[in-house]
């Protein structure tokens, strides 16, 4: 059996040194509806803090059109709830060829509660040689349809 031994510590350490993709100048962002004071550019650029929400409620879509093929390694999402409890589902997932398919990547179901879990984080190593179209897609309550979408941030290397 080949094994190593590692630091606790360093299970779930990203790279700091990562090299996030500057996706303002190579895609086309296409979004559902957005809040002028949360527009998806804060969720998109590294020097923005705020992150993105939706205007209306229920469920949203994010697609990045990438300019060219993009090969992708890692994908970050952060999400984070401060006010309500609520059970959010969201898609990711990405097509090679402009749409005409899409190939699931992750579809994951997360609960936030303002006493504990407040935010999520998931980083994402994947081999996707050719990313013409990432689209994310977010189900900010999957019981009642009444809340609304948010994200932190969205990074790819």
């Amino acid at each position: 059996m080949r094994k190593r031994i590692i630091n606790s510590e360093d299970t779930h350490k990203v790279d700091s040194d990562q090299k996030w993709l500057d996706i303002d100048k190579i895609a086309v962002v296409e979004v559902t509806s957005e809040d002028e004071e949360f527009p998806i550019e804060s969720a998109l650029l590294p020097d923005k803090v705020s992150g993105w929400r939706a205007s209306s409620k229920g469920k949203q879509i994010i697609r990045l059109i990438f300019d060219s093929p993009q090969k992708l390694q890692w994908i970050r999402l952060k999400f984070e709830e401060l006010e309500i409890e609520r059970t959010q589902e969201y898609v990711l997932r990405w097509s090679p060829d402009g749409g005409q398919s899409y190939q699931e990547i992750i579809r994951q179901q997360w609960n936030f509660s303002p006493e504990g879990a407040i935010s999520q984080i998931e980083d994402y190593q994947v081999e996707l040689p050719a990313v013409s179209i990432l689209e994310l897609a977010i189900n900010p309550e999957i019981t009642a349809g009444n809340a609304f979408a948010s994200l932190k941030e969205l990074r790819l290397a």
